[in-house]
Parts: C-alpha cells; sequence; structure tokens
C-alpha cells in the first residue's frame, strides 16, 4: 500500500470533527493497550514513510529549545548560548523558546537537518506516536496530524481500531 506523504493540513481539518470526537472519546475511556495500539501503527506506517522525503515539521513549525537544546546547539556551532538565542530563537506567547523563522535554519535543501547530532529534544522525539502515555498527548497528536503525513494516517488506521 502507498501511503500519500503530501503535507496533511487539508486532510487533516476536514477529519478535525472526527479525529477530536475519537480522541475525547479515549481520553474518557482510556483503552489499556492505547499505547500498543499506538506504537504498533507508528511502525506500520514509518515502515512506508521515510521522513526525508516530506520534513513538512522542519519546513513549518518550530520545536520548543529547552536550556539543555539551546547549550548542546551552541556547543555544537561553536557559539555562545546567549548567541544562540538572539540569532535563532524567540520567546513565544507560551513564554517558550521557538525557531524565529520556518523553515528551521538547521534545514538543508534535501531535507537534511545540518544540525541532527545536536538536534533539540522535541525533535529527537517527533512526531511523538512511539511515547508512553499516548492519552496524556492527544491534543498535541491532533494539533500533529495537520502537520505530518505519518500521523494522520497513523490516526487514519485508529479509526478502524476504535
Amino acid at each position: 500500500m502507498s501511503i500519500d506523504i503530501s503535507p496533511p493540513k487539508e486532510k487533516a481539518q476536514k477529519a478535525y470533527p472526527e479525529n477530536k470526537q475519537l480522541f475525547e472519546r479515549l481520553k474518557r475511556k482510556k483503552p489499556k493497550n492505547l499505547d500498543d495500539t499506538f506504537h504498533a501503527l507508528h511502525e506500520e506506517v514509518f515502515e512506508q514513510i521515510e521522513c526525508l522525503d516530506c520534513a513538512n515539521c522542519c519546513k513549518t513549525t518550530s520545536p520548543i529549545f529547552y536550556e539543555r537544546d539551546i547549550e548542546r546547539l551552541a556547543k555544537f556551532l561553536k557559539i555562545r548560548p546567549s548567541e544562540f538565542i538572539e540569532k535563532y530563537l524567540h520567546i513565544d506567547e507560551d513564554n517558550d523558546y521557538v525557531l524565529n523563522v520556518a523553515p528551521c535554519p538547521f534545514l538543508d535543501s534535501e531535507n537534511y537537518c545540518t544540525v541532527y547530532e545536536a538536534r533539540p529534544t522535541a525533535c529527537r522525539e517527533y512526531p511523538h506516536t512511539d511515547r508512553k502515555r499516548m492519552v496524556q498527548i492527544l491534543d498535541l497528536t491532533l494539533k500533529n496530524i495537520e502537520i505530518c503525513p505519518a500521523v494522520f494516517w497513523i490516526v487514519e488506521r485508529m479509526k478502524e481500531r476504535y
């Protein structure tokens, strides 16, 4: 089966009411096998999707940068953390450090991350569909459906199971 990896924003917006309803039901019922289901579908979908073919996350959104991320990246780039902040980051409405621009300034023309070894924790964990206690991040997952084709397809397959 071939998976469409085009940015899923329009499809996700169309499916939003159905997805929100599913996630509200999952939050209420808290099925014991929810993590296992997410993890199995994560593996299944990522066998068919290569992140480098898409990189929509890097092209459209910013991760949150924690102090340890800033320090790690500054060290990697051989600059002071204050220089890293000044050059690349600002504080958003949630009081988090985020990138000044999209696409990510560290994304190259072939969708490779030029700071991959030092990338932020949020990038390391994205799209978060293989985490424990998925019920706690269903709101984040609902947002990520619009950004990541893999999340879109994971949730489409979730609907078949729940």
